[in-house]
């Protein structure tokens, strides 16, 4: 076998893990969100809307100064590109839930969030390092 015929497998392999992965992480969110999160403190079902109605997404948060944050860690981001284009979202947390804005954070405060919201390597490496966005959510 050729040294670039084994690179296409490894390529194509890789690619196959990040898919089964990733379809993983979805099919997990909506059971999730179906059958509620639980007690856990840093998981809360993000409910998003557009044009075709609302959207229930459970995703990790992390609080840094007294402010909670979510990030699309992952490749499917449509929650998060809902979020952007209708910043006005339900939040339920520890079964309360309540009206946010989610606004996009950038610069310093990125920087802080994403030093307190680290993944592990082998979460990134499963997801194929998908770009990190962050939102800010402030209650309404």
């Amino acid at each position: 076998m050729k040294p670039l015929e084994i690179l296409a497998i490894v390529l194509a392999s890789y690619l196959g893990i990040v898919v089964a992965f990733e379809a993983l992480v979805v099919v997990m969110g909506k059971r999730q969100a179906e059958h509620g999160v639980g007690a856990a403190e840093k998981y809360l079902v993000i409910t998003t809307t557009d044009a075709s109605g609302s959207r229930d997404t459970v995703i990790g948060s992390v609080d840094v100064d007294g402010k909670t944050y979510v990030a699309a860690n992952h490749w499917p981001r449509g929650w998060y590109e809902r979020a952007v284009a209708h910043p006005d979202v339900e939040v339920t947390r520890a079964g309360q839930r309540a009206p946010y804005r989610a606004v996009a954070v950038g610069g310093d405060e990125r920087d802080r969030v994403a030093q307190a919201y680290r993944l592990p390597f082998v979460v990134r490496f499963l997801s194929g390092f998908p770009p990190r966005a962050y939102l800010r959510l402030d209650p309404r």
